[in-house]
């Protein structure tokens, strides 16, 4: 079913047609939270609060965006308001090698035999993008995330982020830029 069929039957108090809401983007939800809080306890915790938020909040929902955007900006505002709660200051995104939709796909001269020389190259460039990534404004950090990791189109990454369109491209464009000045090196040797 669409997204907006369901929140409309939600809001004419089918709490059923939620829980399709929820088996549909939980797991989005959580890889998302993830990036943010490392214990999974916590991960869970913070996903459940950001589902009751969405829920208490959907009668207000007036669909001037997607839904995923808009559960998307609950869970990135929870997360972060937990943390603060917390005393804590967001962790630095880990990007795994099944986020980034594999090393070798996106690095084809790495691909070869996996030889020690390759394998411990590998781990350099991915230890270099992680930290390209981790160093980068949080400006620059979440929008390039959102593009790349999250697969959000500009229009989406703009109304997550409260922001015009070109303001995104602008943040995608130099975010990519640092992280291929931290790289060059790395992928010329």
């Amino acid at each position: 079913m669409v997204d907006q069929e369901l929140v409309e039957r939600v809001q004419q108090g089918d709490k059923r047609a939620f829980d399709v809401l929820v088996l549909k983007y939980q797991h989005r939800l959580i890889k998302l939270i993830s990036g943010y809080i490392r214990d999974q306890s916590e991960v869970q915790d913070v996903a459940q609060e950001a589902f009751i938020k969405a829920y208490r909040a959907l009668p207000k929902f007036r669909g001037d965006s997607a839904f995923y955007t808009w559960l998307y900006r609950i869970a990135i505002n929870t997360a972060k308001n937990y943390l603060v709660s917390q005393g804590r200051k967001p962790r630095m995104l880990d990007i795994d090698d099944e986020t980034m939709g594999g090393l070798p796909a996106s690095c084809p001269e790495l691909s070869d035999i996996a030889t020690p020389e390759r394998l411990l190259q590998r781990d350099e460039v991915e230890e270099a993008i992680f930290s390209a990534i981790d160093e980068l404004p949080e400006d620059l950090r979440v929008a390039v995330t959102l593009r790349e990791l999250e697969g959000l189109s500009y229009g989406e990454i703009a109304e997550v982020m409260e922001c015009p369109i070109g303001t995104v491209r602008s943040r995608i464009f130099r975010a990519r830029e640092s992280i291929n000045d931290r790289l060059g090196g790395l992928l010329r040797n």
